[in-house]
């Protein structure tokens, strides 16, 4: 491919991308393929010859396509957002085509110093202290690590440094394996796993502080087992606490747990892959009150805004961010956040209007975790139901053993009509259709229920005839059957009935 011809291919590609992301509510949001799909569609060796353009191209709607789960489409309300933008994408491209490996200042000068610059822009969004900051009197400063995975590790792996260093001076003779040995680290319960992980590559215990009914690690919680395990001679070097758990968008109390921290000489880092974004709204940023007590911060921009590391080499990557900062300004990317904040509020207003359904935990942010007022079985079958049509896509959380239902604000375009969909599909639509009846038909269930209490039955066979229950509700029959007599394995019995519900009942 000469210039011109990547000009003209160019070209196409933004066309391509332009449509993809202008139409992609129409395109089903979780892709009806399993696993493996993928070997059977190319061949199993590359060309001996080079292919066309063209042929590669057309390749992408046939292979790659039908495997994609739409992270971009306004009915994608999983996991958490990973947003996205035309002048991120157009900074990806430039910083693809310069292809510097920034390894060091003279690798790459611009590479270099535009990411120090850029997270210095950040950090007074986010009204960081200055001791944050690389451009004043302080020894901080920001760089763009991989994933939050990596930053939870290159913080754990700094405060072990620095505790083994500590020790040393006091007691030089001492063997560093011993005092790694007994090194611990801390998270709440509802941490990301990836905490749990940077333990294990660490090479140091990590203990889990129970947290409290609001899914949050508060100051006496961690003092408690701070003194256990110095009573049994371990030492307490690192606590990773979290600023919207992934469950449940809860937050660690750091106005109790930081002083702690700074007086027993532990590392406090912050993990907050994703709610640090909204920091940058006046109206949030109290949540980030005893920043100040922490010895590290990390939050993933790409979740809400458009040799410190483990790698070598580094990517041009603050090219996204210093467009989109510039193109959206600071105002612009509140906006975004203040929509997405009120999205989750319209969805909360509309679940708990409805009596079926309760609201797990609080809604801060931009997550909303509930659930059907049932067993966990019950709400199991209702995100099944409503991820199998594949037009919605939700994914589940535990919280106190019960499953939880999470949705989360996720596009850049989702609006209002978004919500409604989800909320006629799941809450009043054929989502529950066959999952959960409506409180008007209460009654008629209990008098089912206690007219096949007297029998002894594992199949049933219900025929029946009335006004306003569908006839899908005959299947949530069967189930309220097996939950009766789970003791009966090989007996059959068919009933025929004929139940007829009028309207007044």
């Amino acid at each position: 491919m000469d210039t011109a011809e990547f000009r003209r291919r160019g070209k196409e590609m933004v066309d391509y991308v332009a449509d993809y992301l202008e139409n992609i509510e129409k395109r089903q949001v979780y892709p009806d393929v399993e696993p493996g799909y993928l070997r059977s569609l190319i061949p199993e060796e590359a060309p001996e010859q080079p292919e066309t353009y063209e042929d590669v191209v057309k390749d992408i709607e046939r292979v790659v396509m039908p495997g994609i789960t739409h992270w971009h489409s306004p009915y994608f309300f999983a996991y958490f957002p990973t947003a996205n933008s035309f002048p991120a994408i157009l900074a990806d491209m430039l910083s693809g085509a310069i292809g510097c490996v920034g390894f060091s200042w003279a690798a790459s000068p611009a590479c270099t110093e535009l990411e120090t610059v850029m997270l210095d822009w950040l950090g007074k969004m986010l009204n960081l202290p200055e001791e944050f900051l690389a451009g004043t009197k302080g020894k901080g400063g920001g760089v763009i690590q991989g994933t939050a995975s990596e930053a939870t590790l290159v913080a754990l792996l700094a405060a072990r440094c620095r505790m083994v260093k500590r020790i040393l001076s006091d007691d030089p003779e001492r063997p560093e394996a011993d005092i790694i040995s007994k090194l611990v680290a801390y998270s709440s319960d509802q941490a990301h796993s990836s905490v749990e992980r940077a333990g294990l590559i660490g090479g140091v215990r990590m203990r889990k502080i129970p947290s409290d009914s609001k899914f949050s690690v508060r100051g006496e919680a961690l003092r408690k087992v701070l003194e256990e395990d110095k009573a049994a001679g371990l030492i307490p070097f690192y606590f990773c606490a979290t600023l919207g758990t992934t469950p449940s968008c809860a937050f660690d109390y750091i106005t109790e747990i930081g002083p702690i921290c700074n007086t027993e000489g532990i590392w406090m880092h912050i993990d907050a892959a994703y709610a640090g974004s909204a920091f940058i709204c006046p109206e949030f940023r109290p949540l980030l009150d005893g920043v100040e007590f922490a010895d590290s911060f990390n939050f993933n921009p790409h979740k809400w805004l458009l040799h410190w590391q483990i790698p070598l080499g580094r990517r041009f990557r603050s090219l996204k961010i210093w467009f989109v900062f510039r193109m959206y300004g600071l105002r612009g990317l509140q906006d975004h956040i203040r929509k997405h904040v009120a999205l989750a509020k319209e969805f909360e207003a509309l679940v708990r209007v409805d009596e079926r359904f309760q609201i797990s935990a609080e809604v801060v942010l931009g997550l909303v975790c509930f659930r059907l007022k049932g067993s966990n079985d019950l709400n199991e079958a209702l995100l099944k139901r409503i991820n199998s049509a594949r037009r919605i896509h939700l994914v589940p959380c535990q919280l106190s053993g019960r499953f939880v239902l999470r949705f989360a604000v996720c596009a850049r375009t989702t609006e209002s009509r978004h919500v409604q969909e989800l909320v006629y599909f799941s809450l009043s639509g054929k989502g529950t259709a066959n999952i959960y009846p409506t409180e008007n038909h209460n009654r008629n269930i209990n008098k089912l229920i206690h007219i096949f209490s007297v029998f002894s039955v594992s199949i049933i066979h219900l025929y029946y005839s009335f006004y306003s229950i569908q006839e899908t509700y005959f299947q949530f029959f069967k189930e309220i059957c097996r939950d009766i007599f789970p003791h009966l394995q090989s007996s059959v019995l068919e009933i025929h009935c004929i139940f007829c519900f009028s309207q007044s009942e």
